[in-house]
């Protein structure tokens, strides 16, 4: 029965480019026709469970099965794989892939709703969850320059992943209007690789939370190389922390963090962003973002990668945020620069499977593709971008017009 509903279900869904399905009792199927553009994809299901493992849960059950070897692509890649199903019904288009039976729905509404409270300890251990697996994978997949995890900003097409890296370090400090001598607080600093920037091209003094001990380790590692030391220091603390202090910034500056803040702490967080922002001060927020309304994290993403994280819809982020005070003084979608960033991501770590299969087993390496692929996917044809908003506490704190966006830039950019 598991095997003609899976075989209906994959036949409903993939019309352009072709997927083969080769089924544990011998029996084989195609689906769709070959299209430029779209990939051919064929799968070999090991056991007779696979098929009922995906009409329960298509993202959780297909993740698991191909995971733990049960689900073997024999033509073609698990981003192929993910970018056939999705590309055959895109977000735009009002497709959907699926979802996961009602009884899992509920499931996975109530244990979502439990995590996502996030408080001090909990929000510690999920970050721990996704960044203390340690250094030397993302020093594998990451550019080495920057080592920036999040969103790259391509103006152009034939840019390296480095070079894209730091177009967006230099958007985003254009973005924040900084003067020499300025303090910035970096809400989730990563490896360091944003205050550093700042620090030497802006010439600013820049101080960095996060909640991961390896990344602080290692963020205080590249402040020293880069020579910078005296104008960056790196803590780990919680930002609930930081307005229990007197001191106030000139500019804030978080990137790739927003999105483990919990949407029941939206406005904890935007509460203690206005209080730690000077009368005149600037903040720049960068999160991966909905395209449509708020919703809910799928099972996979909590359970393996981003346990406790939500990735925010415009509308209750700005409702969130003006609670406060705070004015969105400029708001940018990037669209499609993280499936472009993705991709790099993507191509790095098959260039260095054996590495990182050695640091951990190819059954990780197999959960951390289908995740880069399925993220792809979700910014090539589903409903995931990035937001870049700026806020200001005052409505004289930056220029009228957003000429002086484009000189800032340049000159970040000009600066050895």
């Amino acid at each position: 029965m598991s095997k003609s509903l899976v075989k209906k279900y994959l036949g409903s869904i993939v019309t352009r480019g072709t997927l083969n399905v080769a089924f544990a009792n011998g029996d084989t199927a195609q689906f769709g026709t070959p299209e430029d553009g779209f990939p051919d994809i064929s799968l070999r299901l090991t056991d007779d469970r696979v098929p009922r493992d995906i009409l329960l849960d298509p993202r959780l059950g297909a993740a698991e099965a191909f995971m733990n070897g049960r689900l073997l692509i024999e033509s073609g890649d698990v981003m192929g794989l993910i970018a056939l199903l999705r590309g055959n019904a895109p977000w735009d288009r009002g497709g959907s892939i699926g979802g996961p039976s009602t009884f899992r729905r509920l499931r996975d509404r109530l244990t979502f709703g439990l995590e996502a409270v996030n408080n001090a300890v909990g929000s510690k251990r999920n970050v721990a969850h996704h960044y203390d697996i340690g250094n030397d994978l993302y020093k594998l997949m990451l550019d080495s320059e920057y080592m920036q995890y999040s969103c790259a900003y391509w103006p152009s097409d034939d840019m390296s992943l480095a070079e894209a890296q730091e177009a967006k370090l230099a958007h985003i400090a254009a973005k924040l209007g900084l003067e020499p001598g300025q303090e910035v607080l970096d809400i989730g600093c990563g490896w360091g690789g944003m205050a550093i920037f700042l620090a030497s091209r802006a010439g600013v003094k820049v101080h960095g939370i996060t909640l991961s001990e390896e990344q602080l380790a290692l963020a205080i590692e590249r402040a020293e190389v880069a020579g910078v030391s005296d104008r960056v220091t790196f803590e780990l603390v919680d930002y609930r922390d930081l307005p229990k202090r007197p001191k106030r910034y000139d500019r804030i500056v978080s990137v790739g963090m927003f999105e483990h803040v919990g949407r029941p702490q939206f406005e904890t967080f935007f509460d203690c962003c206005a209080n730690l922002m000077k009368a005149d001060g600037v903040m720049l927020l960068h999160t991966i973002g909905r395209m449509g309304s708020p919703g809910t994290t799928d099972a996979f993403t909590r359970k393996y990668i981003f346990p406790g994280g939500y990735i925010p819809a415009l509308s209750e982020t700005i409702a969130a945020s003006e609670r406060y005070r705070l004015i969105p003084t400029d708001i940018e979608i990037l669209r499609l620069h993280y499936a472009k960033t993705l991709r790099g991501w993507y191509k790095r770590c098959e260039q260095h499977r054996d590495a990182i299969i050695d640091l951990f087993d190819e059954r990780f390496y197999r959960m951390w593709t289908f995740y880069l692929a399925g993220a792809t996917a979700a910014f090539e044809h589903g409903g995931m971008c990035n937001f870049q908003i700026q806020y200001s506490r005052s409505r004289h704190a930056l220029p009228i017009t957003r000429d002086y966006l484009a000189d800032n830039e340049s000159d970040m950019l000009q600066k050895p």
